[in-house]
């Protein structure tokens, strides 16, 4: 056994060829066997396990900066600098992070969870060693569907500029998270499949070598045939002409291959491209056959393939998915928008019931939104279904694009709250704050899954500007759905428990939460209201102009930042109102980032429970005891 041995990169060093083949075996084995327990993203690492290897042993990390784009790819790279002891808390609370992560080890030098970052890192890392006079190399590994994001076309187009030494390595497995989609793919596609440029340039290499050398001159010459060659031979040589050296493509799995090629690229006094084809799953059969099902996987028997999930009540993304589908059997204008996530976005029945109605863009929110604005303003109903943490991507085109013009678009903003293992770069608990400060949008959240469907009603019928619902990570809490749905008029809210003196005013998944407490409560003599502050914007004027008139005592709890949310909304409000004597207090996630663990974990940490929504409560009756009503005594 040759990986125990491994305990950082110089490990590598002293191992022959076959050495590294055989270790590969072992890490794809390993992998198997401890994601079968963990979960986690094994489809993406068992394609990189060879391409990893080489160019640790190739390479001398950290002094070498290797860039992993999104980074659920490193698995192997932290086998492979100190870390596979760790594997068992992978994506656990405090433990190992599903993706690189600066803080675990000083070979994980930078860190993201989104696609198409690496590209410009690697600009930033080689403009900075030249500026200090350095020589190390820098490595920037991206996938074909992070490639499709404009932030890498950029980032290329300044490369070429700019001609630094550095290395782009594509890894080439025909997918992201679904299959790739564009124009970039299917040239991607022409260069994979084009047998006689790929013969005919390995027969021009070997006669080359085979000439005597004579001399610089005929060396630029033979570099020129070859440059013409691949003129002939492939339609449009893209790479080439951004201003890189353009090698490949190679077979990600042929150790040797991999070995030479990045020397071959050392030699090159500029950005290299190098081209890698990989097989998404390699080495276990039910990753290869349904890598879109393997990307990121839960808990799974290593010999079946069957995926060890416990059985609950279906998850928001299904309700959306299958609501959808009802609407727009009675809606042609409805248009699915998605950004390369149909199946996380639970679009896929809705893509083969309507497939001239389900628009996949690939890894590009910026466009999808501004394309949903010019779908709304041309009299369709597009839905834009994106996870909360990727909508980030396109704040300026919702902004400029969808609430200055005030069309029409729905967003169905998935993965809203706190997402449990995929942590601090995939959380969706910024899009209240960054949205509700928008002119001209309707921000809703449901407090179960059958007011979501009646929200994607009302979201329908609406038509006078963008309207947004959001929803959880989570199962529905198994609550009837209504088979007739109705809208729900725009910025009401609704009183779920009656009190009197306190309040809790939450939404979505805190509504729960907020109920426990106030039963917990009861039994100590305090009757709580609970409102379910369904529309973030606009809010409830009338029902908040109410409390304050009651003199209640409230707190605004959300699983959003504290900072710009829900619970600011309000404050703001009475503000305007002059009703400064407002008692409430704001219980939101505190202004840090919160990692990965278990999404009861990340309430716990943040205190989002029932035990501290109690004790705040306690502490408002404490701290106003001598406002409340004197309760006569019997003489």
């Amino acid at each position: 056994m040759l990986l125990p041995q491994i305990k950082g990169p110089n490990d590598l060093k002293s191992l022959s060829v076959d050495e590294l083949v055989s270790l590969s075996g072992e890490i794809r084995q390993f992998l198997i066997e401890t994601i079968s327990r963990t979960g986690g993203h094994l489809a993406s690492n068992l394609g990189v396990v060879e391409l990893t290897i080489a160019l640790h042993y190739a390479y001398n990390s950290p002094k070498d900066k290797m860039i992993f784009d999104v980074g659920h790819q490193a698995y192997v790279h932290k086998i492979l600098t100190g870390r596979m002891d760790k594997f068992d808390t992978l994506k656990k609370y405090k433990g190992l992070s599903g993706f690189v992560k600066r803080n675990e080890s000083e070979h994980d030098v930078w860190e993201a969870g989104h696609s198409s970052t690496s590209l410009s890192a690697a600009m930033g890392m080689a403009y900075a060693r030249d500026l200090k006079g350095e020589d190390n190399k820098v490595i920037a590994i991206i996938g074909d569907g992070a490639l499709t994001g404009g932030m890498a076309f950029e980032a290329l187009n300044h490369i070429g500029h700019e001609q630094k030494k550095l290395m782009v390595i594509l890894n080439d497995n025909e997918m992201s998270i679904a299959p790739n989609v564009g124009a970039m793919h299917n040239y991607l596609s022409k260069i994979r499949s084009d047998r006689h440029y790929l013969k005919a340039k390995d027969e021009v290499e070997l006669v080359l070598r085979k000439i005597p050398a004579i001399g610089g001159t005929l060396a630029k010459s033979a570099g020129r045939l070859k440059d013409s060659l691949k003129y002939m031979m492939v339609p449009g040589v893209l790479f080439e002409e951004l201003g890189f050296t353009y090698l490949g493509p190679v077979d990600g799995h042929d150790m040797p291959k991999l070995i030479e090629t990045f020397r071959q690229a050392d030699n090159v006094n500029g950005p290299v491209f190098v081209h890698v084809l990989t097989t998404k799953g390699k080495g276990y059969k039910p990753a290869e056959a349904d890598s879109f099902k393997w990307h990121g996987i839960s808990p799974y028997k290593i010999e079946s393939g069957q995926v060890l999930k416990s059985v609950g009540n279906p998850m928001y993304t299904d309700v959306f998915g299958e609501t959808l589908i009802e609407l727009a059997r009675e809606d042609e204008r409805i248009v699915a928008v998605t950004p390369a996530m149909p199946g996380g976005s639970g679009l896929i029945p809705f893509s083969k019931e309507f497939p001239e109605r389900m628009v996949d863009v690939g890894i590009a929110e910026q466009h999808a939104a501004t394309m949903c604005a010019a779908l709304a303003m041309e009299g369709l109903k597009p839905v834009f279904a994106v996870y909360s943490t990727f909508m980030q991507r396109a704040y300026d085109q919702i902004v400029h694009d969808i609430c200055r013009h005030n069309a029409n678009v729905i967003f169905a903003i998935d993965r809203a709250g706190f997402v449990g293992s995929d942590g601090e770069t995939h959380q969706g608990v910024y899009d209240v704050a960054f949205l509700r400060h928008i002119p001209n949008i309707v921000v809703m959240m449901p407090k179960d899954e059958n007011e979501l469907r009646h929200m994607m009603k009302t979201a329908l019928d609406y038509n006078e500007g963008p309207i947004a619902y959001r929803y959880p990570r989570l199962n529905g809490l198994g609550v009837p759905l209504d088979q007739e749905l109705k809208s729900i008029p725009i910025g009401s809210w609704e009183t779920l428990r009656q009190g009197e003196h306190y309040a809790i005013i939450s939404a979505g998944p805190m509504i729960p939460i907020a109920e426990e407490a106030a039963e917990l409560l009861k039994r100590e003599g305090m009757q709580v209201s609970v409102i379910n502050a369904r529309f973030f914007k606009p809010l409830d004027h009338e029902m908040l102009i109410s409390l304050h008139a009651k003199d209640t005592k409230m707190i605004v709890l959300e699983e959003a930042s504290a900072a710009g949310s829900l619970g600011s909304s309000i404050l703001e409000f009475y503000s305007e109102a002059a009703l400064y004597d407002t008692k409430i207090h704001i219980m939101g996630i505190p202004d840090e980032f919160i990692e990965h663990g278990s999404v009861k974990e990340q309430r716990e940490e943040v205190g989002l429970t029932v035990q501290a929504v109690s004790e705040e409560l306690r502490k408002l009756k404490l701290t106003f005891a001598y406002d409340l009503p004197k309760t006569s005594t019997p003489s």
